[in-house]
């Protein structure tokens, strides 16, 4: 029973090494990124008919070309990014939403793009940044619940 024991504890940490700690941070928690999410919930919708606000909608963000919400009426910066082949994932977001403004200057220059042409790549986002890594992930996990109809991701199809 005791090498049992030892041979499990042995096996979760090897398991646990294998599993990169970048990734093991990655997950998140849906139901707390659902409560962070109430602050960004003042420009952004999402879920279920959620339509473009002060900020465009959400559903199905991760994936999608920056600046390519259909019907929302954007600052220059992001249409620009999204031709230059910018694409919302786990790191184009966290860097976004930690610090907005600094990201849209650092981001336009890798791509090449010109901020004087760009009015100085700012946007309307008046959102100062979520600081912490762990707040990140829980909302990136929470708007990984919502495919393109606001619909739970992978669950009930049937109203597409």
């Amino acid at each position: 029973m005791k090498t049992y024991r030892t041979l499990l504890a042995a096996l979760a940490v090897a398991t646990a090494a294998a599993v990169p700690a970048a990734v093991q941070a990655q997950e998140g928690d849906a139901k707390a990124g659902e409560r962070i999410f109430k602050r960004c919930a003042a420009c952004h919708r999402v879920g279920e008919g959620a339509k473009n606000a002060i900020g465009p909608e959400l559903n199905d963000l991760f994936g999608r070309k920056a600046g390519s919400v259909e019907g929302f009426k954007y600052s220059p910066i992001m249409p620009a990014m999204g031709e230059a082949g910018m694409v919302w994932n786990r790191e184009t977001f966290s860097g976004y939403v930690h610090d907005p403004r600094g990201w849209l200057v650092q981001e336009a220059k890798k791509l090449g793009l010109d901020c004087n042409k760009l009015k100085n790549c700012r946007n309307r986002m008046q959102f100062a940044g979520l600081r912490k890594d762990e707040e990140i992930n829980d909302v990136i996990a929470y708007l990984l619940t919502f495919d393109s109809d606001g619909m739970p991701a992978g669950g009930d199809t049937a109203k597409k």
